[in-house]
């Protein structure tokens, strides 16, 4: 009796882990914006890990979005499952156009330069400190892709310590600012968007910043919060929802993990942007 009660208990376990790590939330946020003509929905993705998430491309496919957004850690430092991720990529450009920027896992990649050209052949816009400008149901749109590369595990440490010396990213900020239209910054990490003294990303001239990395802090416990953010620490302030008014930073959960297989009381995550006119 007592061996089919642990059995049990074992499955009922496994189907809680499964339910925790594949279930998907989808979270929506709503921006109005006198620079917006027509209503228009931009998803955001991140931090697949190399996952061949075929539940998440169907989700996206029912939201119907006009415009996807991948925040980085689209593949894992070890290039898993490297060609079923590039098929995922053609799935989603065959929904929409994809705008996409390095996380720090591709960064650690040795073949970083192949994987960049294998993605652009598979339809995305590979943005590397770049803007792309887009015209979308009469609303023009502008991307800024930010390639920080902030991906050395030394670098964690660093930035944990506050000795981190952050890249000045203000010419990309300044050239961005001399663009028309609603302008979107897509960067892997979000504490960058304001704890970054001089260089915070806050100061400039924008509208949104979507953000990944952190997972949610991978645990998420009850009256307590997210637990852990590489380069944050422990109970993370970066690492779920949106920040500020304009600019606004939000930020995505994820859909994979990295070292560390489980989530917990922190499912998978799709962000839904409907942007309107104001």
């Amino acid at each position: 009796m007592i061996y089919f009660v642990i059995l049990i208990l074992l499955i009922l376990i496994a189907i809680f882990c499964y339910l925790q790590n594949n279930l998907i939330d989808v979270t929506e946020y709503n921006i109005e914006s006198e620079k917006i003509k027509n209503e228009m929905t931009l998803i955001q993705l991140s931090d697949m890990h190399s996952k061949p998430f075929q539940k998440a491309v169907e989700k996206v496919k029912e939201l119907k979005p006009d415009l996807i957004l991948i925040t980085g850690d689209y593949i894992n430092d070890r290039c898993k499952n490297k060609d079923k991720m590039l098929e995922i990529a053609k799935e989603l450009v065959s929904i929409a156009p994809v705008a996409y920027i390095t996380g720090n896992h591709e960064r650690r990649l040795d073949n970083f330069e192949e994987l960049m050209k294998e993605l652009k052949e598979a339809g995305f816009t590979v943005l590397l400190n770049e803007i792309c400008n887009k015209t979308i149901k009469e609303n023009e749109i502008s991307v800024l892709g930010l390639d920080e590369n902030q991906a050395d595990f030394e670098d964690y440490k660093a930035r944990k310590n506050g000795t981190f010396v952050y890249k000045d990213m203000k010419p990309y900020f300044d050239e961005l600012s001399k663009q028309n239209g609603f302008k979107i910054v897509l960067s892997h990490f979000p504490e960058n968007f304001e704890e970054v003294k001089e260089n915070n990303y806050s100061q400039y001239d924008f509208d949104i910043q979507l953000s990944g990395h952190a997972h949610g802090g991978q645990f998420i416990l009850p009256f307590i919060g997210p637990v852990f953010s590489p380069g944050q620490g422990v109970f993370p302030k970066y690492a779920r929802g949106s920040f500020g008014e304009r600019p606004k930073l939000i930020i995505s959960r994820g859909l994979g993990n990295a070292e560390f297989p489980l989530r917990l009381f922190n499912h998978p995550e799709i962000n839904v942007i409907r942007l309107k006119h104001k």
